[in-house]
């Protein structure tokens, strides 16, 4: 029996009939959002315009739109369409949850009237570039032959809303055993975002072609979902350790600080999807489709809103929850002082040193290691290392963090910090093995 081919090639013209079913929906939503005003926005409009656009962009996705020169700008515009009802989305959710976070706009209604502002800003920028996008896709359709539907989107479509549900983005982590230790632990992580942020250095001032540069340079969105994703896993610790736990009932710096996070990590999603769509466009800018979705969604005004609203902003939300962190850490910590001395024919070269990070990390607190009145983080191979090798004669050290961790680099030194092999150490130390 002759074999025959299990792909089958569809006109253009054939697929524009194929294709008013499947987009009737979506182009229907398009009717309804082009012609409401501005105030007329809500989240649920922006839910189902993400929901209908992922349905379009997959079936033109199954049949080959990214490759036929008659489809791939429609495709395009919808995947854009898609990315930008994600901001619009992130940006009215936040608007809805941001009063009953407890932060600090709470007690500076100055700052929360600047914020109000700037959130509007970026909702009121994602609004017009998707009413433009609508409009180019339905114009776009028409030319291709795809039947628009003349009626506006059913209020019996629109979608519930489901709860994003995940497991716990604890991988790396180890389970805590005390409750008060879990909170110093997400006070610790908390800091380090702060130290995070503190290094994006966003520019105050400069030419437009000077900030553009530095968006290009250093708001990539490889780096947008690290910060994303950074915030979103100490958002998700909380939930999986605190949240809903006695604990958090009896201080209310908790969620407080919970509240701050989440502010962050809503604007940060944001700030990824548009550096996607940004960047996605970014190499097709010189006459092609780039070029044609530039006119639709300004180029300037995008960086700007990432910048100024949600990118500053962020960064802002996570300072402002800085004194509660910084506040909590010694509230659920036994801060102590550890001495100790190394033993005869022992230096710390490399691989003990390895073993005290590994403890500090462990239990996810801040030590500090003291050698000869010098100071370093003992949870950094490399700032320990380099502080030794400034010293290398130095045969006692002095250790200051919570006496959980300290017990544990007391017990390394007791047993000759692992030189005679990491199976010889102490049951205590057996998580050292892995």
């Amino acid at each position: 029996m002759r074999d025959t081919s299990i792909d089958e090639v569809v006109s253009e013209k054939a697929f524009a009939v194929l294709l008013s079913g499947p987009a009737e929906m979506f182009l229907r939503l398009a009717n309804r959002l082009v012609s409401i005003p501005d105030e007329g926005w809500t989240r649920r409009h922006y839910f189902q315009l993400v929901t209908e656009a992922e349905a379009t962009e997959s079936f033109l996705d199954d049949h080959g739109a990214r490759r036929n020169q008659s489809y791939h700008e429609l495709r395009e515009l919808v995947a854009s369409v898609r990315g930008l009802s994600g901001v619009g989305f992130s940006l009215c959710h936040l608007k809805g949850r941001v009063a009953g976070y407890g932060t600090a706009l709470d007690v500076q209604p100055e700052l929360s009237t600047k914020f109000t502002a700037a959130l509007e800003q970026a909702t009121s920028f994602a609004r017009d570039s998707l009413r433009a996008l609508l409009s180019e896709v339905r114009e776009t359709c028409t030319r291709l032959g795809v039947t628009i539907p003349t009626e506006s989107f059913p209020e019996e479509r629109y979608s519930s809303e489901h709860s994003r549900r995940h497991l716990p983005h604890n991988l790396g982590e180890e389970v805590l055993d005390e409750d008060q230790q879990k909170i110093a632990e997400v006070a610790t992580k908390y800091l380090e975002i702060c130290h995070l942020m503190d290094g994006i250095a966003l520019p105050k001032s400069g030419s437009a072609a000077d900030r553009e540069n530095w968006f290009a340079a250093n708001c990539t969105e490889e780096r947008a979902r690290v910060y994303e994703a950074t915030v979103h896993n100490l958002q998700s610790a909380y939930d999986t350790y605190i949240k809903g736990t006695g604990l958090e009932r009896n201080d209310p710096r908790l969620p407080a600080l919970r509240g701050h996070v989440s502010a962050a990590f809503h604007l940060l999603e944001a700030v990824t999807q548009l550096v996607h769509f940004v960047e996605r466009h970014e190499g097709q800018r010189e006459g092609g489709l780039g070029a044609r979705v530039e006119r639709l969604v300004d180029r300037a005004r995008a960086r700007v809103v990432t910048l100024d609203v949600l990118l500053s902003w962020a960064g802002r939300f996570i300072q402002l929850g800085r004194p509660i962190a910084e506040e909590l850490l010694p509230s659920y910590t036994n801060v102590q002082e550890l001495e100790v001395q190394l033993p005869d024919g022992v230096m710390l070269h490399a691989r003990p040193a390895s073993l005290i990070v590994g403890i500090v990390n462990h239990h996810g607190t801040p030590v500090e290691m003291y050698v000869e009145g010098r100071k370093c983080n003992a949870g950094s191979i490399l700032d320990l290392m380099v502080t030794v090798g400034t010293h290398p004669d130095a045969r006692r050290f002095v250790f200051s963090g919570d006496e959980n961790p300290l017990r544990d680099v007391r017990i390394l030194f007791e047993s000759g910090l692992g030189e005679n092999g990491v199976d010889q150490l102490p049951p205590d130390l057996d998580y050292l093995r892995g």
